[in-house]
């Protein structure tokens, strides 16, 4: 090889470590935080105070339910009080519809392969809802996590207490976001227009990227299921998570980050499981650790995982527990596999994208001429 060749080559290498490197700084990098310096408290109560109440009254089993009502706080965040109310009051209504759906697949025993296809199904449903309400955080993720995971747990009681603690955690969590309007009580504008139509332009994205949902959250759950996870939702729900961004480099990152945030949050799970705590000890964790996910939620997707993971596993055992070393290896596999199919998809779409536009290109240019 050529001397000039020869340095096009470590050029060529330089740049692709370069690029690595980059990544992996992007990737541990804390964004800055945005004006809604209170979303934090707001949210970390609403989850909190549900949570301690069934504490208290000695039924820390049921805090599954509260705090998959109390999640619909997470919206809208940083938005005027009136628009955030009706965000809120959409996601309530898309979270507690998981949380209502799962209670009675569980109630009714559901096969697994029924599970996958009304799951597959209704994220595919939930796309559609969250991208007409304009949800942020997008995608119905947390509905998907909700269904998957209230359908895992056996029945603790009839249908109705479930849903009453998951609704009434959702009208605590909304009041809680609301109380700040008390303070100049002015209808802001532009809080009426809410929805997007289903129609026009808006209506083939919608179809594509609801359809892109059920694909990844079928395909992950067959997967998991053919290979001999028990409870493949945590595997359906992280195929989810990749296709919340706009763009395939967030989708891909937000990948990535859901793996690296997952295995850091089990090595936390793992730590507090080690001494094997009683269930109140097993409570006081999930009471606190959503105030530091919701602080690093915008600002980095993974680090907020480290420990959003530990509280949905810890609230998951609360409510069926099953031993340790099973549940930390089963969710570090079904997060691996969720997030493989979730980015494979996603890398699909993005090809058949690149393939339409460019047939699309083709057929103008031959119509010109």
């Amino acid at each position: 090889m050529s001397a000039a060749g020869r340095a096009d080559g470590r050029r060529s290498g330089g740049t692709d470590m370069n690029r690595i490197i980059d990544y992996l700084r992007g990737t541990l990098r804390l964004e800055p935080s945005d004006d809604d310096r209170g979303a934090p408290i707001r949210v970390g109560l609403g989850v909190a105070i549900p949570s301690l109440v069934l504490l208290l009254l000695g039924q820390q089993e049921f805090i599954i339910y509260a705090v998959f009502g109390a999640f619909c706080g997470m919206y809208g965040r940083g938005e005027p009080h009136q628009l955030r109310l009706i965000h809120q009051l959409q996601a309530g209504l898309l979270l507690l519809s998981g949380v209502v759906i799962g209670v009675m697949l569980a109630m009714l025993d559901t096969p697994v392969w029924g599970l996958i296809t009304i799951e597959a199904f209704f994220a595919g449903l939930g796309s559609v809802i969250a991208d007409r309400a304009r949800l942020r955080p997008g995608g119905p993720f947390f509905a998907i996590f909700a269904l998957g995971a209230c359908a895992s747990v056996e029945p603790l009681a009839p249908p109705w207490v479930p849903i009453a603690i998951s609704a009434g955690a959702a009208a605590f969590a909304i009041v809680i976001g609301f109380l700040g309007w008390f303070r100049t009580r002015a209808w802001q504008p532009g809080s009426r227009r809410a929805i997007t139509p289903l129609r026009g332009p808006h209506a083939l994205p919608m179809i594509r990227h609801a359809a892109t949902y059920a694909v990844a959250v079928a395909s992950a759950g067959i997967i998991g299921t053919l290979i001999g996870l028990d409870h493949a939702y945590w595997a359906m729900a992280s195929a989810a998570v990749p296709l919340a961004a706009a763009e395939l480099p967030g989708r891909i990152a937000r990948g990535v980050h859901r793996v690296l945030g997952t295995f850091s949050g089990l090595v936390v799970t793992a730590l507090i499981l080690w001494p094997n705590p009683s269930s109140v000890w097993l409570a006081i964790p999930v009471i606190l650790l959503q105030f530091p996910t919701e602080y690093l939620m915008m600002r980095n997707y993974g680090f907020a995982l480290t420990f959003f993971t530990p509280m949905i596993l810890l609230m998951t055992q609360l409510a069926h527990p099953i031993p340790r070393s099973t549940l930390i290896i089963d969710r570090g596999v079904e997060t691996l596999l969720g997030a493989a199919v979730g980015i494979a998809v996603v890398l699909v779409v993005g090809w058949l994208g690149k393939r339409r536009s460019a047939k699309t290109t083709a057929g103008l240019r031959a119509g010109g001429r």
